[in-house]
Parts: C-alpha cells; sequence; structure tokens
C-alpha cells in the first residue's frame, strides 16, 4: 500500500469509480458527480483539490477529498451547500489502509485540518480519528446542525401525509382548492433533457423569494446539469397563468430523496405555494419514485419537523498536527514530492 495524492480528476484510477459509486448508495453526496461539480463550479481563488488516497497497485482503498489552501489551514471538499462529507474507505483491511492514510497526511504542509459536516455516527470517521490521534494528531469535534429525515417503511403517501399534522393537511388541501378556483395553477415536473427554460423559471421564482442572494449559482446549475444525467433531478415548478411562482429542487438516487433548495415569490404567500409544490413532490417521490427515506438535509425549522419524524446531527471535527517544532509547516513542494502523481499517469 502507498500514500498518493492527486490534484486532477484525470490523473486518479478508474478502480477508484468503485470507491464513489459505494459512497453514493448512503448519499448522492459521496458521489463523483457532486464533487467534481463542487470542483469546478464552487472553489474560491485561493483553493485547490487534492484527493488524498490509499492504493494497493492500481486499486484505490481510500479517498479523503480535501482542499488546500495556502494559509497551512486545509478543510474538506466541501462548501456552503454540503449537508454531508466522509471518508470513503474499502471494506477490508481497513486498520492498514487507515494507517498508511495518516502517515501520509502527516507529510502533508497542513497544520490544521477541518473536516465537516459529518454524520455523528460516521465509522469512517470515527476510524480516522483514532488514528489520527494515535499518530499525534490532537482531534476535536462539535455540533453543527440539525438534519430532519423521515423514514417510510412501505407507507404510501396517503398514509403519510394522514400522519402528518392537521394544520398541514388542511392547508395543502384549502390552499390548493383556493388558488384552483380564483387563478387556476399547473405544476411540472423536470427530470432531464432541455432543461435551459425549466432552469430560468427557477431562477425567476428564486429572485422574486424571500431569500438572500445565495453565492454559488454556478453550483446548483452545474447540480441541475449534472444530476439529471443519471435520472437523479426532480425540479418542480409550480405556475399561475404561466408564470413561475414556486420552485423546489429534489434529488433521488437509491431509495433516498433529497429536498436541496426551496423558494416562492413573496407576493403569492397567502396560497401558501411552498406547501402545495411540497406535498405535490411528496407525492411523487413516495409513490412513484418508491423512495425509503426522505431528507430534509439541513436545518432544524419548525415547518420541516412538520414533514419530518426523525432528528439527526451533524457534526465537525479540527484536527492539529503536533509538531516538535512550533508552528512550523515544511514548505509546499517539499511536502507533496514523491506524493503527488504526474498527469497522465494512472
Amino acid at each position: 500500500m502507498e500514500f498518493v495524492c492527486y490534484t486532477d480528476w484525470n490523473q486518479l484510477p478508474s478502480s477508484a469509480n468503485a470507491l464513489f459509486a459505494k459512497g453514493e448508495k448512503d448519499s448522492i453526496f459521496f458521489s463523483r458527480l457532486w464533487f467534481e461539480n463542487l470542483v469546478t463550479t464552487a472553489l474560491e481563488h485561493d483553493q485547490s483539490m487534492l484527493l488524498a488516497c490509499v492504493i494497493d497497485r492500481d486499486r484505490v482503498l481510500a479517498i479523503l477529498p480535501l482542499l488546500m489552501r495556502p494559509d497551512g489551514n486545509w478543510h474538506s471538499l466541501s462548501n456552503y451547500y454540503t449537508p454531508l462529507y466522509t471518508l470513503l474507505l474499502a471494506k477490508s483491511d481497513q486498520q492498514e489502509i487507515l494507517s498508511c492514510l495518516v502517515r501520509g497526511l502527516r507529510q502533508l504542509p497542513f497544520q490544521y485540518l477541518r473536516l465537516q459536516p459529518v454524520a455523528e455516527n460516521d465509522r469512517n470517521l470515527h476510524a480516522l480519528q483514532r488514528a489520527m490521534e494515535s499518530s499525534g494528531f490532537s482531534c476535536h469535534r462539535y455540533f453543527r446542525f440539525f438534519n430532519r429525515i423521515h423514514r417510510l417503511q412501505g407507507q404510501s403517501y396517503k398514509d403519510y401525509i394522514a400522519a402528518r399534522p392537521a394544520r398541514v393537511r388542511n392547508t395543502i388541501a384549502r390552499k390548493y382548492r383556493k388558488l384552483e378556483r380564483e387563478h387556476g395553477c399547473d405544476i411540472r415536473l423536470y427530470t432531464g433533457g432541455d432543461l435551459q427554460q425549466a432552469w430560468a423559471d427557477y431562477n425567476t421564482v428564486y429572485k422574486a423569494s424571500w431569500k438572500i442572494n445565495e453565492p454559488l449559482g454556478g453550483l446548483i446549475r452545474g447540480l441541475v446539469d449534472s444530476l439529471s444525467a443519471p435520472g437523479w433531478l426532480r425540479l418542480a415548478i409550480l405556475y399561475i397563468a404561466e408564470q413561475p411562482v414556486a420552485g423546489q429542487l429534489w434529488f433521488v438516487a437509491h431509495g433516498r430523496a433529497s429536498i436541496f433548495r426551496l423558494a416562492y415569490d413573496e407576493a403569492w404567500k397567502q396560497y401558501s405555494p411552498g406547501s402545495i409544490l411540497t406535498g405535490y413532490l411528496m407525492e411523487y417521490v413516495i409513490d412513484t419514485d418508491k423512495v425509503g427515506e426522505i431528507d430534509f438535509l439541513m436545518g432544524n425549522e419548525h415547518y420541516k419537523q412538520d414533514w419530518m419524524t426523525e432528528r439527526r446531527e451533524r457534526w465537525g471535527m479540527d484536527c492539529v498536527k503536533k509538531t516538535g517544532h512550533k508552528g512550523r509547516i515544511y514548505p509546499f513542494v517539499q511536502s507533496l514530492r514523491g506524493l503527488l502523481k504526474k498527469p497522465g499517469r494512472r
């Protein structure tokens, strides 16, 4: 086994795809599509990607996707929109793999490493923490945010909505009837194909919504395009008189629906367009996609509690490298020499 770093996706051996495929079954945010889009659309000027890997011949056994920064404070390959992060790790020989990974991490020119957000019960990250602490790192965990989910356990949409608070059921039924009676409305679901108009309509809604001007719109557009290719996209838009007034961006993969972005035009707030659209998508992913879990990803807002039944915690893990020389960080080029694969080598 050897520790190898890659700074370009084209350098990564094709066997790495098996780890990404395994990871995406747990979360689309562990998929190669997610990370590639993040690198393409969301890195700041002083950030660059580093894939810290353990390989055995041509087989990739571990991938820790990282963000390098020149100040010695490195982060997980994540950003504002990342709801979950992990270490991708093969099932067998994990202790040996982790030992090799940590020996390599000690050679890298960071003093401080922040990995977030991570699941409280992520076994791979707990094992990595133990290995790092045994190797002289000081690691600290801290709470980041709550995550709301609902497990269907065979429920139909009819069963699911019947178990929601009366105010949710009544709001959807009453406001939808009122909207239909007074204006008429239409909901369209986009899952692939030509998404140019759908994206334009979503942006129209977003600009008229209560949301602040969130950063990195290119990342979201990139997700819409890249995640539609494998059939994961669920972009629903509510129209009144052919004008878009609410939009929701969900992703569905491997039996899990992830609720990513929500927005509606505040001029139509009295009709609860967000609740109407959420109800529509809930019915679709439950009865048509047959998902087993629905995930609100980030936040503990009260309305999310109405739709979800379980609450989990997401944490951060900070690791500080203890050295014999206070504050000393080896020069970047020297530390990476021999670890970085050259372009074209696979």
